[in-house]
């Protein structure tokens, strides 16, 4: 059994320690993953706009470039798995068509939630059971419990030290230099 563990954690080392050689909280890392264009995209983000990013988590998530912006802070604290599964659950519950509609939380439920699920998010026993079970049925609430989770945990441990990050300063920097 050992050594079946042994090559999946060396995987999962290898692209953690892969991730190294290119992510540092820094404001260059924020601009390689925009939307847009990196100079087009600040041009267009307003200082007003970044500033009310600080107002709310749900205001971040809804912007665009303070998606954009959060998962690159995230990226540098290897925690983009959960916005990831956020996002992905988002998009389940635009699903209209009931095939899409299995296999879509087959596929979340793979990536995200399992017990050794490529990018699993940190989510207690009770809640894993009980998506576990909703899956085996699927409806479009079916990940409810789990998103509502993930979302309290970023709200409340990954948000604070984005706002306080070199990511989110310096970009406050840029849109301030801009109206200078």
């Amino acid at each position: 059994m050992a050594a079946l563990l042994i090559p999946w954690r060396n995987r999962g080392m290898r692209t953690r320690l892969g991730c190294l050689s290119h992510k540092s909280d820094s404001y260059n890392d924020f601009t390689a993953i925009l939307p847009d264009k990196p100079n087009r995209a600040l041009k267009r983000l307003s200082t007003e706009e970044a500033t009310r990013w600080a107002d709310s988590f749900d205001v971040l998530l809804s912007h665009k470039y303070g998606l954009a912006a959060f998962r690159a802070f995230l990226k540098t604290e290897f925690s983009e798995e959960n916005l990831e599964f956020w996002l992905a659950c988002e998009d389940f519950k635009k699903t209209r068509s009931a095939a899409k509609l299995a296999s879509k939380a087959q596929r979340i439920f793979e990536e995200f939630i399992d017990v050794q699920a490529p990018r699993e998010v940190n989510i207690d026993f009770q809640t894993r059971e009980l998506t576990r079970r909703n899956v085996q049925e699927p409806s479009l609430s079916c990940f409810d419990q789990a998103q509502g989770k993930v979302h309290s945990l970023m709200e409340k441990d990954s948000y604070p030290r984005f706002l306080r990050s070199k990511i989110y300063t310096d970009l406050l920097s840029q849109t301030q230099r801009r109206l200078s």
